[in-house]
């Protein structure tokens, strides 16, 4: 039977109608059960659990982009919403790190009840809002969790996003533009999207759409189990044109574990550049294959060099996987807890060789210091950074310091004069040979200073003092 016959057949079958009927000839039958039942498990399983769906609005100062304003350090006011789920009895939710950022006062506005009396209106009056305070913030997965002071909420489980499968159905929640409790449907189109070459993390693809404010929602597989985080779009209209990403739901799973545990999350590493091998890499190195993960650098004294791991070793698998390109290594050690030790499988010329390596952290990103600003305190103008103090908590984190005192550079102004010259995670010890021991010292004393006066910082930079001669606007 021809394929497009089959089609007909199908639709007239679903409308009710045979060949040979009209609808006036037709009798009075009830649609197939299938379609019936589909229909009742969506709704099922939207109010079931839109209820743990939560709407976000965030209140805060920020600096403005440089293409935004002429003043590059010029603050202002800044109000965004998203989405969020509730993931605890207790009051837990996590959304995304960029609809919290910058925020002052976050405050969570819980669904309005899905579910109506017979008889009543489907309008309902909107939901209180909550104040919320951030519990931790994770920059490289733009995730963050919220807590908020309520028990006894409905919650959503994770699911593991490792079973997704390309076309699994999957239903988006949120609250697109502002429209809170909205649902829509799809299909997973990639299990494991990578956008950037060099980026480790990586995201589940779906045409389920999403639109501004589904920032933060979760992503449901068929038993309702949070399967992503919904987190972006690619668009060339700003609308949804089904190309949606959401962070994976077992990445989810370990930022949340780390943030409620330590207020931070961990990074996994264990001291080895890989590379992906390629045809050509393989005949240039007479590899004994021509696809796979070889390591071009294995630090000395690292994890890998400790465990016997060598230059030029081909990374067969880690932990019984195998390991197909050097992104798919690093995804999987940068999600591996700190201490943890792995399995490596790798080929040196005709051996096979397993070595049993233990994953430290990830060296201290400076931006790290950027969720402990606010904007409106901590800005710098005549400098156009945000500093903040060294603190007995930044003194942990930068144990080395040559000094004891001075003012960390945790973020540069977009367009900054000194965008080039101030990098985040300088620290600042004095000006004009003036030491400076808070961000409001810093601020005097620059403000003493003319446009035309010499002015001389000096700074710790990776270990190493030096001065930096600036000329003040």
């Amino acid at each position: 039977m021809h394929s497009a016959t089959r089609v007909l057949i199908l639709a007239l079958a679903l409308s009710g109608l045979v060949p040979g009927q009209t609808a006036e000839t037709a009798p009075e039958t009830k649609t197939p059960d299938a379609l019936h039942d589909l229909s009742a498990a969506l709704q099922s399983l939207s109010q079931r659990t839109g209820q743990s769906v939560v709407e976000i609005f965030s209140t805060g100062f920020v600096l403005n982009n440089e293409e935004e304003s002429g003043d590059a350090a010029l603050l202002s006011r800044q109000r965004s919403t998203g989405s969020g789920v509730i993931i605890s009895s207790d009051g837990y939710i996590v959304t995304n790190a960029h609809v919290v950022k910058g925020g002052r006062r976050i405050q969570v506005q819980l669904a309005k009840s899905m579910e109506r009396p017979a008889g009543h209106s489907i309008l309902q009056p909107m939901a209180t809002k909550m104040d919320a305070k951030i519990v931790g913030v994770d920059r490289d997965s733009d995730l963050a969790v919220l807590k908020i002071d309520r028990t006894g909420l409905p919650f959503l489980h994770f699911g593991d996003s490792e079973e997704l499968r390309q076309g699994q159905l999957v239903l988006a929640f949120g609250n697109p533009l502002g429209l809170a409790n909205s649902v829509t449907m799809g299909v997973v189109s990639s299990i494991a999207r990578q956008l950037k070459p060099d980026d480790p993390m990586i995201y589940i693809q779906t045409d389920a759409p999403i639109n501004p404010g589904n920032s933060g929602g979760p992503l449901l597989d068929a038993d309702g189990r949070v399967v992503g985080i919904n987190t972006f779009i690619l668009t060339q209209s700003g609308g949804s044109e089904g190309i949606g990403f959401s962070i994976p739901s077992n990445i989810v799973r370990s930022v949340v574990q780390q943030i409620r545990k330590d207020g931070h999350v961990h990074r996994g590493q264990i001291g080895v550049y890989a590379q992906t091998i390629t045809r050509s890499l393989a005949a240039g190195l007479g590899l004994a294959r021509d696809w796979g993960v070889v390591l071009a650098d294995v630090e000395p004294d690292g994890p890998a060099d400790a465990a016997g791991l060598k230059v030029g070793d081909i990374v067969v698998s880690l932990n019984g996987r195998t390991m197909e390109n050097a992104r798919q290594l690093q995804v999987n050690l940068y999600r591996r807890p700190v201490g943890e030790k792995v399995a490596i499988e790798a080929m040196r010329g005709d051996q096979k060789l397993t070595f049993e390596v233990e994953v430290i952290e990830r060296e201290n990103d400076p931006l790290r210091f950027a969720d402990m600003v606010k904007p409106e305190e901590n800005v710098i103008l005549r400098l156009g950074i945000l500093g903040v103090d060294i603190s007995q908590k930044v003194a942990q984190m930068l144990p080395d310091l040559r000094k004891k005192y001075g003012v960390v550079v945790a973020a540069r102004a977009a367009g900054s004069a000194y965008s080039t010259v101030l990098d985040p995670g300088d620290v600042i010890y004095a000006v004009n040979g003036e030491p400076v021991t808070s961000v409001a010292a810093l601020r005097a004393a620059l403000d003493k200073l003319k446009p035309t006066d010499p002015t001389v910082l000096q700074i710790e930079r990776d270990g190493r003092l030096m001065y930096i001669d600036l000329e003040l606007e």
